[in-house]
């Protein structure tokens, strides 16, 4: 009995543990399914995949496709980098991660952008769709059609932030393949990725991949995510040489488990990939830009279904787009249209000619003429002297057409002047170079933030240069450097 007791007692603290245990821990966040995708971004070859066509919640991996959508319409005019952004309620009450975004505030794009990339802030996410698109259901539809665009098919956007919602789904290798179009796509904006810190307008901001960013040689981007429903996601590229690798995972339990599981497969990717491959850029899509808006107004007639004799009230849905009919303006008031009619003379009549005309008309032809009389030749000679000739025209000479000079415009610059940079040295290998560009980026963020950091190669080693920099700011930075005892010089434009 006491045995039974004692088996009954530990049975049920058992029991209480269990339970404990799904308290604290979600099940979600326990059962996040696991996904892994890795490719070589030169070739789009694949070298890895488990599960990667299984959907599954992005998280914040959704943010590549904010950002690669609003790339598009900065690309295209629809909007620019300097554009105010009214905070929206809706945006300044999503949940964090977040910028800390007031209703009616306003901010930069090119700011939300930032805090979009590198904090990975959802109110910033949500400002950016309702900035391009007005909404945040309009902007989601534009993402779905650029998922298509770029072959992502198991992909399905609901929000443009990457909170779990039903419906809001993704695949580890459609997130590769965003990932790879937002690399060779926009180059110009893809730095954004590997800034460990950056003024987001408001305030400075850290990055969410900073430690894989500052452990793992060569790695430059992308994003992060994370919900319970996902679990630890991210999509990282890294370049190494001539080599470059994008890998993805979904569903990591943990920041640092994660980690190390996408630098396994990382170096998986570095082994097998070729030392040298030509690179096949993905084909850019093709630009679909905002849906027509629609415009609601009130019908001036009673709406009448087809097919039905009695008619009730109803609404007139206007399409605002292409122009498919050409409507002549009307006339100014007190303004005729000029009517041209066409008058057509009577035709003559023919005269009856009777035979004894004829006779009588023969009869006079075969006469003797009498010769003219000469005052008669003297006044037909009169009037043909005195006939007036037609004046000659003026002369004037032919002017010769100016030759019109045209301009040939070698290159076509938006970057206001930012053709210069600055060296920091030249050292035996690239990993050397890197290092001390982002240890020369820290140091000088307020001068240094925003430009590009690229090693070149060369004969005698690998330069390390700031580069998309003016004059002066380039010009500053050295100074800067130089009391630092950091040896730096100027590099001109080209």
């Amino acid at each position: 009995m006491k045995a039974q007791r004692l088996t009954l007692a530990r049975f049920g603290l058992f029991f209480i543990a269990a339970i404990w245990l799904l308290v604290i821990v979600p099940v979600s966040a326990m059962a996040a399914p696991y996904a892994a995708y890795v490719i070589d971004a030169r070739t789009g070859k694949v070298i890895h995949a488990r599960n990667a066509d299984t959907r599954l919640h992005p998280a914040s991996l959704t943010k590549m496709m904010t950002l690669y959508v609003a790339f598009q319409a900065i690309e295209r005019g629809e909007i620019s980098l300097d554009t105010k952004v009214t905070i929206s309620k809706k945006a300044a009450a999503e949940p964090p991660s977040k910028l800390g975004l007031r209703p009616g505030q306003k901010i930069a794009l090119r700011y939300l952008i930032r805090a979009a990339a590198i904090k990975s802030a959802n109110d910033a996410a949500t400002a950016i769709g309702e900035a391009v698109s007005g909404s945040e259901a309009r902007f989601a539809r534009r993402m779905n059609r650029t998922a298509k665009q770029l072959g992502m098919n198991r992909t399905s956007f609901k929000n443009m932030h990457g909170l779990t919602e039903a419906g809001h789904l993704s695949t580890a290798r459609d997130m590769t393949t965003m990932g790879r179009h937002l690399l060779y796509d926009y180059p110009q904006y893809y730095n954004l990725f590997s800034r460990v810190t950056a003024d987001a307008g408001v305030r400075r901001v850290s990055h969410t991949n900073r430690r894989f960013l500052g452990s793992y040689k060569g790695a430059d981007g992308i994003k992060t995510g994370y919900t319970r429903a996902a679990g630890f996601n991210l999509t990282a590229s890294a370049e190494r040489g001539n080599e470059r690798i994008i890998v993805t995972v979904f569903g990591g339990k943990s920041t640092a488990s994660r980690n190390a599981r996408v630098t396994e497969l990382m170096d998986l990717g570095f082994r097998r990939a070729p030392s040298r491959a030509r690179i096949r850029k993905p084909s850019k899509p093709a630009y679909t830009g905002p849906e027509p808006k629609i415009v609601q107004a009130p019908a001036t007639q009673p709406a009448v279904n087809p097919g039905s004799t009695a008619g009730g009230k109803g609404k007139t849905i206007r399409l605002t787009g292409a122009i498919k009919k050409s409507i002549r303006p009307k006339l100014r008031p007190g303004a005729a249209a000029p009517v041209l009619v066409a008058e057509v003379a009577p035709a003559p009549q023919t005269p009856s000619v009777s035979n004894a005309d004829v006779t009588a008309a023969l009869r006079e032809a075969v006469k003797t003429p009498e010769p003219t009389a000469a005052p008669k030749a003297e006044v037909v000679l009169a009037s043909a002297q005195t006939s007036i000739r037609p004046a000659l025209r003026p002369a004037v000479k032919p002017q010769r057409k100016k030759e019109v000079v045209q301009e040939v415009v070698t290159r076509v610059s938006t970057s206001g002047g930012r053709h210069w940079g600055v060296n920091v040295g030249r050292f035996p290998n690239r990993f050397a170079a890197e290092k001390v560009l982002l240890k020369t980026a820290l140091a000088e963020m307020s001068t240094l933030d925003g430009s590009l950091r690229k090693v070149v190669k060369r004969p005698q080693g690998y330069d390390a240069n700031f580069l998309g920099m003016t004059r002066e700011t380039a010009d500053l930075a050295c100074r800067r450097l130089a009391a630092r005892n950091v040896s730096c010089f100027m590099i001109g434009p080209g």
